[in-house]
């Protein structure tokens, strides 16, 4: 059907229902890409979060996807665009294309089991210790709460959200932001106070330390892993990977490198960029069994698509079909 497809590009704006602050800046808004694929009369989407860390913007992204160009397919998308999130965008909607056209669930072509509800993480982002304690006590019902650090001066931080939320389960995502000798000082605080896993402590590319020093908690790759060629670079060093489908390129390299990273003994953390439901949605299926699920993106939101996920105390359930897939 080569050439019959037609390919649009959409921008899309969300506000935040507060701002949301990690250790490289805050952002009031989320900025998406929409890509809309239609034939025949049936139109597949999908949603990408250009990443300004991953050297990604609106306009270079966008260009990716229409330089791609409409009537390409799935295999042929993996070697034309390389792992990001102009990728990742026209994938899932040739994905929720094919699944239209057929009249089956995504789920289904790919050969996985019917999707359930899963238990998310809700994150707070980096503010005052007495700001951050207030909001650990506003979540404190949740199972799964993310903190985001990445600072020298942490351990107030960390200690205000405890006490906020004394009971709840609680992982750190650092974003880069320590060095080895401010992680390893921080290690058996960390444990002290009953956090499960902390993510990307160190920079990516500066993260050797980590194979030389004691991992007394379980450590996940995020920005050092993006797709299954980043595997080999991981090891010795992380216990995790960080899933991200904005990361691996879509949904096909996602569910390729989850089976890679199990098979090589990693745990599996399924996570997100700050995007909408639409985004959300095809991370539903790779995080079926994973360790950990991170995909409160629309629960950061003020605004979401039409037909969003739906989140209840079960956690975050597949998309309905009028969403996606």
């Amino acid at each position: 059907m080569k050439g019959q497809d037609v390919l649009t590009v959409f921008e899309d704006r969300f506000a935040l229902a507060e701002v949301f602050t990690i250790a490289r800046g805050s952002r009031t808004h989320a900025d998406v890409l929409r890509v809309e694929v239609a034939r025949d009369g049936v139109t597949g989407r999908g949603e990408c979060v250009p990443y300004a860390r991953y050297d990604e913007t609106m306009a270079s992204v966008r260009a990716q996807i229409e330089g791609a160009g409409a009537g390409i397919d799935r295999n042929a998308l993996q070697a034309a665009l390389p792992a990001g999130a102009a990728r990742n965008a026209l994938d899932c909607a040739l994905w929720d294309l094919e699944a239209k056209r057929v009249g089956r669930r995504v789920w289904e072509l790919a050969g996985l089991d019917m999707p359930q509800p899963l238990v998310t993480a809700f994150t707070l982002s980096l503010d005052t210790p007495e700001k951050m304690e207030l909001a650990a006590r506003r979540h404190a019902h949740r199972p799964l709460l993310k903190i985001k650090l990445g600072t020298p001066d942490d351990m107030p931080r960390l200690e205000a959200v405890r006490r906020g939320a004394p009971d709840t389960r609680i992982i750190i995502d650092a974003n880069e932001g320590w060095s080895a000798e401010v992680y390893a000082d921080l290690a058996p605080h960390l444990l002290r106070l009953g956090v499960a896993m902390v993510e990307q402590p160190l920079p990516a590319g500066a993260d050797d330390m980590l194979a030389e020093i004691a991992r007394p908690l379980p450590v996940c790759a995020d920005e050092s892993c993006h797709d299954r060629a980043s595997l080999p670079g991981l090891r010795g060093k992380y216990d995790m990977v960080n899933i991200k489908l904005d990361k691996t390129g879509g949904l096909t390299e996602a569910l390729a490198l989850r089976d890679a990273a199990r098979a090589q003994g990693y745990q599996v953390m399924v996570g997100c960029m700050v995007g909408s439901s639409l985004a959300m949605a095809p991370a539903v299926l790779v995080s079926q069994g994973a360790e950990v699920v991170d995909l409160d993106g629309p629960l950061l939101l003020a605004e979401d698509r039409d037909v969003p996920l739906h989140y209840d105390d079960k956690g975050v359930h597949p998309p309905l079909s009028a969403l996606w897939g």
